[in-house]
């Protein structure tokens, strides 16, 4: 008899939520200043700690991604010495891609059973929930003053090739380990 995995309702807030979204924000807060600045981009860098975002979404739901990515983001911009809310649609495009991340892990990929699409899903879903919640940084034409090709050159077009990779690799890896975790302890 298989035994089924337990979900919590997608929009509660319990204190496993608030407890896993503090976490995430942490690590995510710590390890995202190991980062490389892509030369020649509006401060983009190649941030591997971005996996954590989606991973939190997906496995404790998209308030903890969203809350994972916020906070995280915000933070990592405040040690940096941008400023804890300079660059706040960036903030905003990390917590989105958190949030994106866990209803379509929750709509999609918790029903694959065949470990390999699972894990093929997680990358494809993490990289769409990045595009879609990224895209809302067009902001910056107004708020600062950049011509679409110039969004597109020096900020929106670097982060995605950046965390295409981060996406694609890292969010899948950290579902591989997990799961095996979630399975002993019914989550």
């Amino acid at each position: 008899m298989k035994s089924e995995t337990v979900r919590p309702p997608l929009w509660e807030i319990n204190s496993r939520v608030v407890v896993f979204a503090a976490v995430g924000a942490a690590l995510y807060a710590v390890l995202g200043l190991i980062s490389f600045t892509i030369p020649g981009t509006q401060n983009v860098d190649i941030r591997p700690a971005f996996a954590l975002v989606p991973f939190f979404g997906m496995r404790f739901g998209p308030i903890a991604g969203f809350f994972t990515g916020l906070v995280g983001n915000i933070v990592i911009d405040q040690i940096k010495g941008y400023g804890a809310l300079t660059y706040w649609n960036w903030s905003l495009a990390n917590a989105l891609t958190g949030l994106i991340a866990g209803l379509l892990f929750a709509l999609v990929v918790s029903r694959i059973n065949k470990e390999a699409v699972r894990l093929v899903a997680v990358g494809v879903l993490t990289w769409v929930a990045m595009l879609i919640a990224f895209a809302t940084t067009i902001t910056d034409m107004w708020l600062q003053d950049l011509t679409l090709g110039a969004w597109a050159g020096v900020a929106f077009g670097p982060l995605l090739l950046s965390n295409t990779l981060v996406a694609l690799i890292l969010t899948p890896a950290l579902d591989a380990v997990w799961e095996p975790i979630s399975k002993r302890i019914g989550r």
